[in-house]
């Protein structure tokens, strides 16, 4: 057994659904894993019910998984810490840690999206808090916690800028059911994970106006090639987008009602305000700030992204859905195999 493959002292930041999956994962393969979350009220529920009923209901907790409600305490002894709060949380918490976490500590984040008002990549807001020669990686691509919760098979991509530090943490979180892939990407698979919660808003407002399969299908597509052409002026590299960092968070994300960023989007298309949508999901939807965001940053740029402008208008500036669909329809002619280098 490789020295990477023992038994790791693992840390993960954020108690909502994507964090209790991980930990459990994690505590599959016989990992010391702690689990700390900001509410230490919403830890003594976990503890006193040994399930995370507000996030993963009936997903029973292993009984080797600690919960800490003290995030000094939690960090100072971890090997590895998994940063998994939302993108809005993420340099706060970091902040947390930045005097208590020991410099050999590898830090894994699973947070999807870019820093509001900055627009950095969140590997930028580690390095700026943590510092930028400490180890670090990224897990992404096409997961729903709850499944990852239940233990059904899912792969996920594991990016760093070293390739055997890559295969390092995807020997943490490697088992039957959870496959890794390795990637030394960042920015890629960055930009992966944040335009696909705008895209999969797109194609719930789509289908929230009753649109069909065939709506759903050109968004995908439309909003895959938006996706590159962002993520390769990042400095991403095209067959990244290909790859279940991209293709694949995308079609999930898009496709199954699991995704919050898709049903506050049917909502959206059913009439719906943002703030009663936002409030009847009851969770965090990362793409509702990430659609200014990311049309923010590619007006910056210069890069034309029809569909995350018509959705920015939609959720921030109260256009109509229908006009939204509409000014899209009406665009000119175009090249479907346009090369994506050129950014209109």
């Amino acid at each position: 057994m490789s020295s990477s493959s023992q038994p790791k002292m693992v840390t993960v930041l954020g108690a909502g659904s994507w964090g209790t999956a991980l930990a459990i994962q994690l505590s599959r393969k016989s990992h010391d894993v702690t689990l700390w979350g900001h509410s230490p009220d919403h830890l003594k529920t976990i503890s006193r019910d040994h399930e995370n009923r507000q996030y993963l209901p009936g997903v029973q907790m292993p009984g080797s998984l600690s919960l800490n409600p003290d995030i000094a305490s939690a960090v100072e002894v971890a090997e590895i810490v998994v940063v998994a709060v939302p993108s809005h949380a993420f340099r706060t918490t970091l902040q947390k840690i930045r005097s208590t976490i020991p410099d050999d500590t590898t830090v894994v984040w699973a947070t999807k999206g870019v820093e509001k008002e900055s627009h950095k990549l969140l590997h930028q807001v580690i390095e700026e808090e943590l510092g930028s020669g400490r180890k670090k990686a990224l897990l992404s691509g096409p997961t729903f916690a709850k499944e990852v919760a239940q233990g059904l098979p899912t792969a996920v991509t594991i990016a760093s800028d070293e390739i055997e530090h890559a295969h390092t943490i995807a020997e943490l979180f490697h088992s039957e059911t959870f496959r890794c892939y390795t990637s030394n990407d960042i920015p890629g698979i960055e930009i992966g994970g944040a335009t696909k919660n705008v895209l999969a808003i797109a194609a719930g407002i789509a289908d929230g106006l009753g649109f069909g399969a065939n709506s759903r299908a050109a968004l995908i597509t439309r909003g895959l090639h938006e996706l590159i052409k962002l993520g390769t002026d990042y400095g991403g590299k095209a067959e990244t987008f290909m790859g279940l960092g991209g293709l694949g968070d995308l079609v999930l994300t898009c496709t199954d009602n699991q995704s919050r960023n898709r049903r506050f989007g049917i909502a959206i298309g059913k009439g719906k305000t943002a703030e009663a949508a936002l409030k009847e999901i009851g969770q965090t939807v990362e793409g509702f700030d990430a659609a200014r965001d990311i049309n923010q940053i590619a007006l910056s740029r210069g890069i034309e992204m029809p569909i995350t402008k018509q959705v920015a208008d939609v959720l921030h500036n109260n256009k109509n859905p229908k006009m939204a669909v509409r000014d899209l329809l009406q665009r000119g002619l175009k090249t479907e195999n346009q090369e994506t280098s050129e950014k209109a």
